[in-house]
């Protein structure tokens, strides 16, 4: 099994920046993808970003492209999520998940437990 847990949450002003991180542990040869999802108050989760573990290929939501880069450190079982130009509107829970499939099958199937951001205005 592959465990997750995020880290890297906080309050921050509008503008600011933070840096999520998400340290996988048990049997991370099998991860083909890992994302980033969140979730706000009364909303829908949604998708984030989302990176290939093996080619590093990466893709984005539209909301968050251009200000936020999803990367990895393979050897040290970690993706991050920098995230800059933050705004009010990016105050959720976020989530990291691994999909052990293949890239861009969005069968993501482990999930941490979750990592308050909240952006003041």
């Amino acid at each position: 099994q592959v465990q997750l847990v995020e880290s890297g949450g906080g309050l921050v002003q509008a503008g600011g920046s933070l840096r999520l991180s998400c340290a996988a542990s048990g049997l991370t040869f099998s991860l083909e993808a890992m994302g980033w999802f969140r979730q706000a108050p009364g909303k829908e989760r949604e998708f984030v970003a989302a990176i290939s573990w093996s080619y590093g290929s990466t893709d984005y939501a539209d909301s968050v492209k251009g200000r936020f880069t999803i990367s990895r450190i393979n050897a040290k079982d970690t993706v991050y999520l920098q995230m800059n130009s933050l705004k009010p509107e990016d105050t959720a829970v976020y989530y990291c998940a691994a999909d052990r499939t293949r890239w861009g099958a969005n069968e993501y199937d482990v999930w941490g437990q979750g990592t308050q951001v909240t952006v003041s205005s």
